[in-house]
């Protein structure tokens, strides 16, 4: 008899073991991986598993510019540090509305008619924001916005989200400010010449003392560029920040940027002292009022020009205080709604802007 073949079931029985260890290395290598390396994401691109450990974000707020102010537009969502907007989104896209926690209505944009207003039905609790930097004189049809806003945002000192035009901060002693080379005396920039207005009442009568320079339309040609403007009115040891209406806390460019920040003497008309000193030390202006007449401010004015002690007195006030760094317009009002909505009181509706601001 020959002998019994068992050579090829002992091959096939060991073949069979061997195939078994490589599938349960492989399984367990992967689930091995899985544990210890980088994941893959939907676009089998890795990703960083520590993610898993940190804490989800909270939802942002999107807070929704229904229009630019002014059609100006500028860069959303690049808040500076100090004006903190981690936590929201802002966009201009109105496609958001439905998901938007807060809209933003600048007057003069939505104020011809109230189909300018957003249409579509409006979001359990979404706040209304109005918007102003004009003064009451010049924010027309505010009945427009009775029983629809929720706060407030303008230069006013009692409104839900203070933007005003300017400010100061203390310093801690280290800012040193050089009075620049003064070549000339006062300067004034007046855009809307409006002969029945107090400011020009108050010129027409000044000038007959005093020699005024003055820009804008029909007079001295301005330059457009604010470094150029500052370079400019730096130039004068006085400059007229005259308020083209009378309204409280309606203190704006003409002080903060024209004058202060140009390094001029302001010379105000607006309201009362009170209210500039306020938000400046009072010797850093001089008010109107404090004059019984335009002949005896003149007088005044060629007095301070005459005597240079007297005159540096004026800018004393910055031994202790400082002009923020400017940033680029309207960047500052908007990024100041992120921290008001976190911290905005109870839902309430405002019955009348037209009785509050006015």
């Amino acid at each position: 008899m020959s002998p019994t073949n068992h050579p090829p079931k002992l091959s096939k029985m060991f073949f069979f073991f061997l195939l078994q260890i490589f599938i349960s290395f492989t399984l367990f290598s992967t689930l091995f991986n899985k544990r210890k390396a980088p994941g893959l994401n939907n676009n089998g691109s890795q990703e960083n598993v520590a993610k898993s450990h940190v804490a989800p974000k909270e939802p942002e707020l999107v807070i929704l510019l229904w229009s630019y102010p002014f059609q100006h537009n500028f860069t959303l969502n690049q808040c500076p540090q100090k004006f903190d907007g981690s936590g929201c989104f802002y966009t201009a896209d109105r496609d958001m509305y439905s998901q938007a926690h807060a809209v933003v209505l600048h007057h003069r944009d939505v104020c011809g008619s109230k189909e300018q207003l957003p249409q579509a039905p409006r979001p359990s609790n979404q706040y209304w924001i109005w918007f102003s930097l004009e003064s009451p004189s010049h924010c027309p049809n505010p009945a427009f916005m009775n029983n629809v806003i929720n706060l407030t945002m303008s230069y006013r000192a009692d409104s839900d989200i203070f933007t005003p035009y300017g400010w100061i901060e203390k310093h801690n002693g280290s800012v040193n400010f050089a009075i620049p080379k003064k070549t000339r005396l006062v300067a004034w920039a007046v855009s809307n010449w409006n002969p029945s207005s107090k400011r020009v009442w108050y010129y027409q009568r000044l000038k007959k003392y005093l020699h005024v320079d003055v820009y804008g339309m029909h007079h001295l040609d301005l330059p457009r560029h604010n470094n150029t403007q500052s370079q400019t009115f730096s130039t004068y040891k006085f400059y007229f920040a005259f308020e083209n209406s009378i309204h409280e806390d309606y203190i704006t460019e003409k002080l903060w940027i024209n004058a202060l920040f140009s390094g001029c003497v302001p010379v105000v008309l607006g309201p009362p002292r009170a209210n500039y000193e306020r938000f400046i030390p009072g010797d850093a202006f001089i008010h109107v009022d404090d004059f019984s007449s335009p002949q005896e401010l003149a007088s005044y004015l060629l007095s301070l020009d005459a005597d240079e002690e007297k005159y540096k007195k004026y800018f004393s006030w910055r031994l202790k205080y400082q002009l923020p760094e400017q940033e680029p317009p309207w960047v500052v009002p908007y990024c100041k709604i992120c921290k008001a909505l976190k911290e905005a009181p109870s839902f309430r509706t405002i019955p009348s802007i037209e009785a509050w601001f006015k």
